[in-house]
């Protein structure tokens, strides 16, 4: 069973309390203060019923191959989206047609970058909304404006995305 931070919180700032309550007024001196010791009961108990992440532990190329994994695993989970995949079909016939209608490879990267662009904002774009929905069901003045900026920072991407790829299309064919 998670503890929610709020109980760690509280055990923290008791056990801080109770140290700032037993020193000394007169001097400061810690002689006459409680042993930090007493205290180690409370921060031991206060997390005792934290469960700590297991990868939080893992360093180097272990920790890499483990996010890899959890990357892959939120894009394939993605596809449950319906605005991500229908991103992911577009991307699948434009980034070989970038290399078709670029000139050069500079211009076929920033066509397939603009396209990529556009999958990243999404997928941040369903983070923020899932987070705020995670929230709970209560109804709060400041969900609206997030879910509507993350939304706009959708709508700009793929505004980006169609400005390169008609200019692209207006310098290859000279329309």
């Amino acid at each position: 069973m998670h503890c929610s931070f709020g109980y760690r919180r509280a055990a923290v700032l008791t056990a801080f309390w109770y140290l700032i309550a037993t020193i000394p007024r007169d001097n400061l001196c810690m002689s006459k203060a409680m042993p930090l010791a007493r205290l180690l009961p409370l921060y031991a108990e206060a997390d005792t019923h934290i469960t700590a992440n297991p990868e939080k532990k893992s360093r180097g190329l272990g920790r890499v191959w483990h996010a890899f994994g959890y990357s892959l695993a939120r894009l394939r989970a993605g596809k449950l989206e319906t605005a991500f995949r229908q991103e992911a079909i577009a991307s699948v016939a434009l980034s070989p047609a970038a290399f078709w209608l670029g000139r050069s490879w500079a211009e076929a990267m920033l066509l397939s970058g603009t396209v990529v662009l556009v999958m990243i904002v999404e997928l941040l774009n369903t983070g923020i909304e899932t987070a705020i929905n995670r929230i709970g069901p209560a109804w709060h003045d400041l969900f609206k404006p997030a879910k509507n900026m993350c939304s706009a920072a959708v709508l700009l991407s793929l505004l980006l995305c169609w400005g390169a790829w008609v200019s692209a299309a207006v310098h290859r064919f000279a329309l």
